[in-house]
């Protein structure tokens, strides 16, 4: 398979050029060629294929014969070694877990799987490759113990300073060795800017071989497909399946649309975003209209120029009424979001995250107006990486698991930097 940027569809690269560039010169995004149709026998619900298997047929057509198919193999095995329960939450309304992993949280399943692909991909190359990456919050730490004490990578994550919640910063700040966390003054866009602006500086990539580890980068959001087709399997492929996905930079959305593209019978996805309401408004509105971002307790989704959005409008070829034949959008508050955590614990003994609260939100409402549909909402990130918030809602202590309470008494290793890219570019250049 070959990619090309978003901007333009005449000029190709190869796989590994663009996992280890991550952006196209032009500063667009690399997309597939084609989109790979999966057999339709795979959606037969007495198939009853798992969690690699489907790993194995959602990814080889993406990244075979670049890498062979038994290393692929090994890689899908070793990231997706984990679960991912469905869990009714009330009827016909689920959960889809992605907390299981080592972070406990989504990001996971992305940044194992590019980890590991960077990892053989970078091994046939002498030169020292560094990971680039912005994060508004679990990206960082995901990305963080997914490269953590990989030989010949470095990872650099840059994050808001004030606007992480306190394990998700413990969580990305103390491993130390080969990963280095910059503080920045400033929000998530001024992370993402800095670190566009790292790839697309000529000079800084002529002396270091850079990459990012953010969802722009191919080998982040395509693995994220998987587990929205392990989902459906679990229902059995319902026909009238509408899946709500917490929403911020919009590389968790893109992966499942891509799997939608694939030929994963989907009624409807729900752009579910806190109040920046980028796509919501412009699904609404037709207006894309970029600003800065906003900070709620849905840290994750603080994000007001959502790069993938752009992956989305290449995909539907830049035809809204196409975009809103698959998609919906809805944007709540904060006031929302504290309140659907507390009904949904009191009323089912479940308890919601803030941006699994924000996608329960966005289904509730889709499916209020559409009644008789089966409703999948992802629930991103443990409730304990928002324990301040979660406790103060509902007025009870939360146990932290095991996989948190290890970093909490470790010394944050950080460096704290402006907003300015010429800071990031003499880190990058000590």
């Amino acid at each position: 398979m070959r990619y090309h940027s978003t901007k333009q569809d005449k000029i190709f690269s190869p796989l590994s050029e663009a996992v280890i560039k991550g952006l196209p010169d032009d500063n667009g995004l690399f997309v597939p060629e084609s989109i790979a149709t999966l057999p339709r026998t795979l959606f037969d619900p007495k198939h009853g294929i798992g969690l690699e298997e489907w790993g194995m047929a959602v990814m080889k057509p993406y990244f075979t014969p670049d890498i062979p198919e038994s290393v692929l193999q090994t890689i899908i095995e070793d990231t997706l070694n984990f679960s991912i329960p469905l869990i009714e939450v009330e009827r016909n309304v689920y959960s889809l877990e992605l907390f299981h992993g080592p972070t406990l949280a989504f990001k996971d399943v992305g940044a194992r799987f590019m980890a590991r692909v960077l990892n053989y991909l970078s091994s046939r190359s002498k030169e020292r490759t560094i990971v680039l990456v912005a994060t508004s919050g679990d990206t960082g730490s995901a990305v963080a113990h997914g490269f953590f004490d990989m030989d010949n990578i470095e990872v650099v994550i840059l994050y808001p300073s004030g606007k992480v919640s306190p394990l998700q910063e413990q969580q990305m700040t103390t491993l130390g060795k080969n990963i280095h966390a910059l503080e920045v003054a400033g929000n998530f866009d001024d992370c993402q800017r800095m670190v566009k602006e790292a790839f697309l500086d000529q000079a800084l990539n002529k002396k270091l071989q850079l990459t990012s580890a953010n969802s722009i980068n191919i080998a982040r959001f395509l693995p994220q497909s998987v587990y929205y087709f392990h989902a459906l399997a679990q229902l059995g492929f319902p026909e009238n399946a509408v899946i709500s996905v917490p929403s911020g930079n919009y590389g968790n959305l893109t992966a499942g649309l891509t799997g939608y593209l694939m030929g994963m019978p989907v009624e409807k996805f729900v752009a579910s975003s806190n109040v920046n309401d980028i796509v919501p408004h412009y699904l609404a509105t037709g207006e894309f209209s970029i600003k800065p971002s906003i900070s709620t307790i849905s840290n994750a989704m603080d994000v007001g120029n959502p790069s993938n959005f752009s992956r989305i409008d290449h995909f539907f070829k830049h035809d809204l009424e196409k975009m809103r034949r698959i998609m919906a959008g809805f944007s709540f508050d904060d006031d929302s979001t504290r309140a659907a955590i507390k009904e949904v614990y009191q009323s089912f003994d479940y308890m919601l995250d803030p941006h699994g609260a924000v996608a329960y939100l966005g289904l509730k409402k889709y499916m209020d107006k559409h009644p008789g549909k089966t409703g999948i909402f992802l629930e991103t990130a443990h409730p304990a990486k928002f324990k301040d918030t979660v406790e103060e809602v509902l007025n009870t202590k939360l146990e932290i698991p095991e996989q948190l309470s290890v970093g909490m008494n470790k010394p944050k290793q950080t460096t704290l930097i402006g907003s300015n890219f010429s800071e990031l570019k003499d880190f990058l250049l000590r």
